[in-house]
């Protein structure tokens, strides 16, 4: 008799799921883990506090949903609040597990642990498919060691291969062994969980992630993409797809091939073809976290650069908590803390904001996002960060916006200025001494 173990992170979903096809090909039992580390919930060397309320109802409820389509397969989704090479020692030591399936993430902490794992239990057969990108690493042209230094090199290399076909959901998986063990639960729907965020939009689950799909893809919207995408608000401005897919509870493949038929059935134009480029650009950044591993969190990157900016405590406050100078800037930071979301270009603005006019360690901001978005995906989100300081893949060596000029583009009326208050802020940006002289950062 054959024993499994699932071990998802990323990937909170059952259709297009390679995973779960050959475990139904290879075991005669199954065990579906999840591991919520802990390290999500301290906080980090960057004064940050852990994952927020949004980030973290937007996981419970993509846990309650992943039971529930497992539940329909006839399996149980167990969830360990231990980190995962703790989880996976004490499983395999309980228990005579032969194959361990996993998808492939583009995290260095993530890689680490699967290789810590393999190299504890070398005898257990490794199934390391790849569900979290568009292409598998046998499709790229290249290896992943020889990555493109640039996103416009990539693209171009990547943009004419086909995706795979998408596998379909399995009627019923192996069936759940009986064992105990007190630090592995079958997972439980808590209160969080079933409240819904009224600030934010996004419920997390893979049946959110696919009414969402069917219904921008039911509309016009889709041919207007490049028009709108750079909007600061707005629900129909752009695809809305990413919490999902930050979260797997949908393939990017999915998407591709939604698009695939939406560009067949009512034609294909450039907005059409900039949200498979936007699909292309978050498959960079996952490759770009393999290649570079830990180098992603270096404060000089991928430059080798001497590192700029440093920590102002009051000033990265102030932006945490959308209180500087500027008051796009703190609109979208007040927007970012109240619903767990803010659009790309506000993305772009505030760390403009915080490298170059603030001069604060572009790797505070990125923690911040971790801490803050609810689709953080480490690859995009450290990339992108990397790509705006000057440090990462952006041949320009960085990206410094002009805060007037960016409102007078995108909130020429001030309207979401206005809806966000951002122009209420404390005009002193730093303290001043007992003789009234402001106390400047060192630079």
């Amino acid at each position: 008799m054959k024993l499994g173990v699932i071990w998802f992170g990323n990937d909170l979903r059952c259709a297009d799921q390679e995973i779960l096809w050959q475990a139904a090909q290879d075991v005669d039992h199954l065990v579906c883990l999840y591991c919520d580390e802990p390290h999500s919930q301290r906080p980090s060397r960057y004064t940050t506090k852990g994952m927020s309320e949004h980030r973290r109802r937007f996981l419970q409820q993509g846990l309650d949903d992943l039971s529930a389509q497992l539940s329909n397969m006839g399996q149980t989704l167990y969830v360990s609040s231990l980190d995962a090479v703790t989880t996976l020692t004490i499983l395999f030591n309980e228990m005579l597990i032969s194959h361990l399936y996993r998808n492939h993430h583009g995290g260095w902490d993530e890689q680490q642990s699967l290789e810590r794992i393999t190299q504890t239990f070398p005898d257990i057969h490794l199934n390391l498919c790849h569900g979290l990108s568009l292409f598998h690493p046998n499709q790229l042209p290249f290896n992943v060691t020889d990555l493109p230094v640039s996103f416009s090199k990539f693209r171009r290399s990547m943009e004419h291969i086909d995706t795979a076909s998408l596998l379909p959901t399995l009627p019923i998986l192996p069936s759940m062994p009986s064992f105990e063990i007190q630090q592995i639960q079958p997972w439980q729907s808590t209160s969080l969980s079933r409240r819904l965020d009224e600030n934010s939009p996004f419920t997390g689950g893979e049946r959110s992630a696919i009414d969402q799909i069917t219904d921008y893809f039911s509309t016009d919207l889709p041919k207007h993409y490049k028009e709108t995408r750079n909007e600061l608000d707005g629900w129909e401005n752009s695809t809305k797809f990413s919490p999902w897919l930050a979260q797997g509870s949908v393939s990017p493949r999915q998407i591709k091939a939604s698009l695939d038929v939406y560009e067949r059935d009512h034609g294909a134009n450039d907005s059409t073809y900039w949200i498979y480029f936007e699909l292309l650009w978050r498959e960079y950044f996952h490759w770009y976290a393999t290649r570079y591993g830990k180098r992603l969190f270096l404060p000089s990157g991928l430059s080798g650069k001497p590192a700029q900016g440093s920590y102002y405590a009051e000033r990265f406050r102030k932006w945490s908590q959308g209180n500087t100078p500027y008051p796009i800037v703190n609109a979208c930071m007040k927007q970012l803390n109240a619903t767990g979301f803010m659009s790309n270009r506000g993305r772009q603005i505030v760390a403009s904001c915080l490298i170059y006019e603030l001069g604060i360690d572009w790797r505070y901001g990125a923690a911040y996002f971790e801490e803050q978005l609810v689709d953080y995906d480490v690859g995009s989100n450290w990339g992108n960060w990397q790509y705006v300081a000057g440090v990462g893949a952006d041949p320009r060596g960085g990206r410094h916006f002009n805060l007037k000029k960016q409102t007078e583009q995108y909130d020429p009326k001030q309207c979401f200025i206005n809806k966000w208050q951002g122009q209420a802020f404390d005009s002193q940006l730093d303290s001043v001494d007992a003789a009234d002289w402001p106390i400047f950062p060192s630079s």
